[in-house]
């Protein structure tokens, strides 16, 4: 085996896939990449068994062949060499060799043949979105996601398509974002995925904000996502996702209209002295005013008062502001809804005139 590249050209792929290897494993071969050079051009692959990335590049010379190679110790050689440096790519017995110039590397190799991949099984249902559909989708509920909670299906992202549209859900069970789009998905009936933790925000990275196509393929037990010369494949979870449509909050009487920046910098500023652990802040709400306070264990406090629009009886209702703020900071439009109850029940935090994506914040008891 053996190929001719440019060092940037080999970089990149490398660098892509490099998030999914584990620098801790209980497989060696698993924080190695897989090289697949053949008249094609080279396929860089790494997994953690979980989730796989695979990167495709142009070489020249080549002499078809697959191995595998320690990933950490490639970036590390691909970065230090100069830009535009050309490298020589041989596989000598069970050693790599690299040459750039006067510089020589020999890495060791493990066999090609014992590189696992992530097996996608059945029928998969196909179809196309824009990138920038599906990495809004993820963007704005990812942060709602549980971590490490025992209620496994929560570690993760849902996906939910229905027939002309696909809804991204997360939930850790104190907080729950749930955001639609629009697509043309060939189904009949509701289907669900849940994609773990670290498959989502892999194939965030993934993603840009561009208009050209991910081709999607999802079956019983995978999701396969393919953009230009990248296909990440990720294992589901095996559970049933929560009924979240029943936690959205229905019949709220009580309408919070703000301007995103300024309710931002507001609970940011009575943040500054809230409870470190618990993230307690307390909101009070009047005609036209919001009053945030917060206060600690060493008896500081904060207060900010902002100017938003209400109408109604005065409510008191305290939240965690981390939760807040992660909810206002995903929303793109200038303008803010609140709607509430009273100061026992869930907040429904969305987008001024839009419900395609929507944020349930618990309330705290203060």
């Amino acid at each position: 085996m053996k190929f001719s590249i440019s060092r940037d050209a080999l970089l990149k792929p490398l660098q892509l896939v490099s998030g999914v290897v584990e620098r801790r494993q209980t497989l060696p071969i698993l924080s190695n990449v897989l090289l697949d050079a053949s008249e094609q051009g080279l396929a860089v692959t790494a997994t953690d068994l979980e989730v796989e990335i695979q990167a495709n590049t142009t070489v020249d010379g080549v002499a078809p062949g697959q191995i595998s190679v320690p990933a950490r110790k490639m970036i590390d050689i691909c970065r230090t060499l100069p830009d535009g440096a050309a490298i020589q790519f041989t596989v000598d017995q069970d050693k790599a060799v690299l040459r750039s110039a006067k510089t020589r590397f020999t890495l060791t190799t493990l066999p090609a043949a014992d590189f696992p991949n992530v097996e996608a099984e059945g029928n998969p249902l196909e179809f196309e979105l824009p990138q920038k559909t599906l990495k809004e989708l993820i963007d704005k509920t990812h942060f709602a996601m549980a971590q490490q909670d025992v209620r496994y299906y929560l570690n993760g992202l849902l996906l939910e398509l229905r027939g002309g549209e696909i809804r991204s859900v997360a939930t850790d069970g104190h907080r729950l974002a749930m955001c639609r789009a629009d697509g043309e998905i060939p189904v009949e009936d509701a289907i669900q995925a849940i994609v773990p933790r670290k498959g989502v925000l892999e194939l965030a990275r993934l993603l840009d904000d561009s208009d050209a196509p991910a081709r999607v393929s999802l079956g019983e037990n995978h999701l396969r996502v393919a953009v230009d010369d990248i296909t990440f494949t990720s294992k589901l979870i095996d559970g049933k996702f929560p009924d979240y449509e029943r936690v959205l909050p229905q019949g709220g009487d009580k309408e919070v209209l703000a301007d995103k920046e300024t309710l931002r910098q507001s609970l940011v500023r009575a943040s500054i002295l809230s409870n470190e652990k618990y993230r307690g802040i307390r909101l009070e709400f009047e005609n036209g005013l919001m009053r945030a306070t917060a206060h600690n264990p060493e008896q500081e406090e904060a207060e900010d008062e902002i100017e938003v629009s209400y109408e109604g009886d005065t409510l008191e209702i305290g939240f965690n502001v981390t939760y807040l703020l992660d909810a206002i900071t995903a929303i793109k439009t200038e303008g803010v809804r609140l709607t509430l109850s009273d100061s026992n029940s869930s907040g429904l935090i969305h987008p001024e005139g839009n419900d395609d994506c929507q944020y349930v914040v618990m309330p705290m008891r203060l």
